[in-house]
């Protein structure tokens, strides 16, 4: 493509922060070739970095992975031309309640040579988020919710089409998939003994395409056994349901443009009563419930997966996983290897750093290496309240920080624990907002963040209200106490951060506890006291990230919408404009007044979510990767049904010296 080679010197070794850098520092300085050719690619910022070589023809790429919206900004082009690479996978599906069909995937679309340009430079990134968890009580189901598209300037993909339900009415539309980037599965129908068809996929249409159509049910039967249709994946269509299975999810679609092969967009599977639930299609999807009181299987974050559809008559389906977009380009003609593998592998400040934003294995070939290291767990959602009481936040992940530990040669698994999904209230039922989930490695002594603890809002609980205990704990609702900081695993040598949250205040719902333990808002705020104060308080305050990590080239965007704010790189942004931000509490629901804000007082910061206003405005969820509390739905007057923000994913960070 004209590139110009150059002979490297000691000279311009400079630190540009990406595996050019290594490749310097690694063959110059002894660790192979006395010297190398290298060429130049794009100069560019955004998202998550990866740099991998190709062992096939030696080519060395750069993937800038989203997780969260965010800004992908090209500064200079270079020899390699102006052509970039993409993967755009859309939010997957929610799964119907009520013996109803699994979440549609998001809709997928890859591709090459796609030009970018270095004025202006600037191209906004939108992460889809998976469609909402559907509802089932007083015998009346509801559709899942249709996830959210992605896009990457010109390229979008659609949601996934959410799940249909049971319609005691016999009505299409309540029995049918939605339709989407993938299709929905349909759900039967009683009494009028039709089942219900899948939603079509690849809608709107693009070409090639995007996804396929959802399963359709089965008719409802004379006996006591029958099942939803999967959701559509990326690859094949959903499996119909019959009477003695809910229908499987259609499969994704694998990809390895991030530097790793990994199979995205995956359809939920189909609920069934009395009859084995479906399962998800590989790349994300959940599984269907399997009977009643069961709750179903949500999609894998960051795959678009569809959820699980839920079997008659309680529980709640999967809500569907968000989205992601990849952006590659070359950036060099050579060969190298790693002390280690998996993960995101970037080369910054002299050091190799694996990032894991999802479940994976390290693997260490070339020990034993000294490894800093950071596990943040994953945040808890908001909880959901009306009436007189609004929800409260949902508290952080906690984090555990070891400054260096020797580990040998591996492998060893890295698990990165999911967000808590939104709560929801149909008008008659308050709910907790739900625990995140542990993040863990085994060095082989396990290290293990815990979970963020679910918000308030539930007046069963003793106290009322009360926050749920985790990591950092969930906020009080009413006059409910904040729950506890609680980190129960052992880790050797390391610092576990993590606070309660703030105690309801009468009517103002609290904020959920962040991480930081040198700042007193760590501790989410206390809600208002009560009319005429139904404030909502703000969530606690979270950590920044070490030095080691702050790759600028990985630096999250400073504001994207509000709320959310920021997001698209490593962390999100903090007080003061810092970025590198992580687990910040979810902000408690207004009852009257205004509603906290996630993070902290002027935020959304570190990742947590805004607590929703006045009138049953929803929680605001927090931001994937950060492992940051959900905001708590606001209350006072409405109905229906309104649902909190959902907790966000947690992250492994692993860095030695290269």
């Amino acid at each position: 493509m004209g590139a110009r080679s150059s002979k490297i010197t000691t000279q311009n070794n400079r630190s540009d922060g990406h595996l050019l850098e290594y490749f310097r520092n690694t063959f110059i300085r002894g660790g192979g070739a006395s010297s190398v050719n290298v060429y130049t690619g794009l100069t560019a910022t955004g998202g998550v970095i990866s740099d991998y070589s190709d062992p096939g023809p030696g080519a060395v790429y750069r993937a800038h992975i989203f997780t969260s919206s965010g800004t992908f900004s090209v500064s200079a082009l270079g020899t390699y031309g102006s052509n970039v690479d993409y993967l755009v996978v859309a939010g997957g599906g929610g799964g119907g309640a009520d013996d109803g069909g699994g979440g549609g995937a998001g809709g997928f679309r890859s591709g090459s040579s796609f030009p970018v340009s270095s004025s202006p430079g600037v191209y906004p990134i939108q992460v889809g988020a998976g469609g909402v968890l559907a509802t089932q009580y007083s015998s009346v189901g509801s559709h899942g919710g249709t996830g959210t598209p992605s896009i990457f300037s010109t390229i979008t993909s659609a949601g996934g089409g959410g799940g249909g339900f049971r319609s005691n009415t016999d009505t299409s539309a309540g029995r049918k998939g939605a339709d989407g980037g993938s299709g929905g599965g349909g759900a039967i129908s009683a009494p009028g003994g039709t089942s219900g068809a899948g939603g079509a996929g690849n809608s709107p249409p693009t070409s090639p395409s995007q996804g396929n159509p959802g399963g359709s049910s089965a008719p409802y039967p004379t006996g006591p056994a029958y099942g939803g249709g999967g959701g559509g994946g990326a690859y094949t269509p959903g499996v119909n349901g019959t009477n003695t299975a809910g229908g499987n999810g259609g499969d994704g679609y694998p990809s390895s443009i991030s530097g790793s092969s990994v199979t995205y967009a995956g359809g939920g599977g189909g609920g069934g009563r009395g009859a084995t639930s479906g399962t998800g299609g590989p790349g994300g999807g959940g599984a269907g419930s399997p009977g009643a009181g069961a709750n179903a299987t949500s999609g894998t974050q960051s795959t678009g997966g569809g959820g699980g559809g839920v079997s008659y008559p309680s529980g709640a389906s999967g809500s569907g996983g968000s989205g992601i977009v990849i952006v590659r380009y070359q950036i060099g003609q050579l060969t190298a290897t790693a002390k280690a593998t998996g993960g995101a592998i970037s080369y910054y400040g002299g050091k190799t750093i694996h990032t894991f934003t999802s479940t994976g294995t390290f693997n260490v070939t070339s020990g034993p290496i000294t490894a800093e290291m950071v596990l943040v767990a994953g945040g808890g959602s908001g909880g959901a309240g009306y009436g007189s009481w609004a929800g409260a936040g949902g508290g952080a992940g906690g984090v555990v920080y070891h400054p260096g530990i020797s580990v040998a040669n591996g492998p060893y698994v890295v698990t990165v624990g999911g967000g808590g999904a939104s709560a929801f209230t149909d008008g008659a039922t308050y709910y907790n907002g739900n625990d995140g989930n542990d993040t863990s490695i085994a060095l082989p002594t396990t290290y293990t963040a815990y979970r963020g603890g679910g918000g308030g809002a539930d007046p069963l609980a003793s106290p009322p209200g009360s926050g749920r205990s985790g990591g950092s704990g969930g906020g009080g609702a009413y006059i409910g106490s904040g729950g506890t900081a609680a980190q129960p695993a052992t880790n050797p040598g390391a610092t576990e951060y993590g606070n309660p949250g703030g105690s309801g205040g009468n009517r103002g719902a609290a904020g959920g506890g962040g991480a930081n333990p040198s700042v007193p808002l760590g501790t989410g705020q206390n809600g208002g006291p009560g009319n005429p104060s139904a404030f909502g308080g703000y969530g606690g305050a979270g950590l920044q990230l070490p030095a080691t990590f702050q790759n600028p080239a990985s630096a999250p965007s400073p504001s994207i919408t509000t709320p959310p704010s920021g997001g698209g790189g490593l962390g999100a942004p903090g007080p003061g404009g810092g970025g590198y931000w992580v687990a910040g509490g979810g902000g408690g629901g207004g009852k009257i007044d205004s509603a906290g804000t996630g993070g902290g007082p002027g935020g959304p910061y570190a990742g947590g979510g805004n607590g929703g206003g006045p009138n049953l405005e929803p929680g605001y969820s927090a931001i994937q990767n950060t492992g940051g509390g959900g905001g708590g739905n606001g209350s006072n007057t409405g109905s229906g049904i309104i649902y909190s923000g959902s907790g966000g994913s947690g992250i492994v960070l692993i860095a030695y010296p290269s």
